[in-house]
């Protein structure tokens, strides 16, 4: 069982998928064929039930169960984050533990949440973790979603919690992001999660990007990696424009279930999102091929698969 320091997981980080049977039931079979598709592409690691993969619509053992299907599936080839927040301290001390017993090389948790928790029981939140498993624990600040707003000065205390290691900011202020990355220097791990700002989290100062559009476009997102190292600027903002526009195409059908429609396209099914999410009906999903069609021909000389295969 490998496990990687976190200080080594770096580049381009699916926030994977997680894939339903029509009858909503986890498919072990499509989340081991999506493991290999994204390895072979070239990903860098993997981000496991998160915001992206469906995490808050699952029961404790189902999420458990994406874990241990995943990391099996990976076979020490790639190193695996497991998101593992929750409401409950309790609940998210067992996903960790769980976690770290399948082999993850780290933990992410959002703050607990929907309450209005104060900072200390968030802080106290954070340090149960911390204590209940020897992994690097990484913050993930999504207030979009959670509406739970930390900000830098809150990031700086919670790096006081011994096995806090890293943030996964998702957020579009990356004057924050700068900033956390100049208070609590190299040692402090930072992926950037805003998949539209991966371009930007770079060049602020992120170690890597963790994202849902790396699950159907991560080649877009390792040329501009490839771009930043060559000092190309121009040539990473025409890739990050070119992500952006599909990104933006897909939130007109529902982001979430638009994923999982392009997933299919490039022959690997994801199934179908948990309800409440709805599926596409066959107009919408038309329309979503016209549209980034339109954006095929419009873009020129970049060759972009999940385009190609449309």
């Amino acid at each position: 069982m490998k496990r990687w320091n976190l200080n080594e997981i770096k580049g381009v980080i699916p926030a994977l998928v997680t894939p339903f049977n029509e009858d909503e039931s986890l498919s072990e079979e499509k989340v081991r064929h999506l493991v290999d598709y994204l390895i072979d592409v070239g990903v860098n690691g993997f981000y496991l039930t998160g915001s992206t993969g469906e995490g808050f619509l699952m029961d404790t053992w189902e999420r458990q169960k994406v874990v241990e299907i995943a990391i099996d599936q990976v076979k020490d080839r790639l190193p695996v984050i497991v998101h593992v927040g929750a409401i409950s301290t309790k609940t998210t001390v067992e996903l960790a533990r769980h976690a770290y017993e399948c082999g993850a090389s780290a933990i992410s948790s959002v703050p607990p949440f929907y309450y209005r928790f104060s900072f200390d029981e968030i802080y106290d939140y954070y340090k149960d973790i911390s204590d209940a498993v020897p992994l690097p624990l990484i913050i993930y600040n999504i207030a979009a979603t959670t509406g739970v707003d930390m900000g830098v000065n809150a990031i700086i205390r919670l790096e006081e919690i011994d096995n806090v290691k890293g943030i996964k900011f998702t957020s579009t202020n990356h004057y924050e992001l700068q900033r956390i990355r100049e208070k609590l220097g190299s040692g402090f791990v930072i992926y950037s999660g805003t998949d539209e700002m991966a371009l930007s989290g770079i060049l602020m100062g992120a170690d890597g990007v963790i994202g849902s559009s790396y699950n159907c476009m991560p080649e877009v997102f390792m040329n501009i990696l490839k771009a930043i190292e060559e000092n190309d600027i121009n040539k990473a903002r025409g890739y990050q424009t070119i992500a952006n526009d599909i990104i933006e195409i897909f939130g007109r059908y529902n982001y979430h279930v638009s994923l999982k429609q392009a997933m299919q396209w490039l022959g690997v099914d994801c199934g179908r999102n948990r309800r409440p999410f709805n599926s596409l009906k066959a107009e919408e999903v038309e329309a979503l091929r016209t549209d980034l069609s339109r954006l095929k021909n419009k873009i020129g000389s970049y060759t972009i698969k999940i385009l190609e295969v449309i």
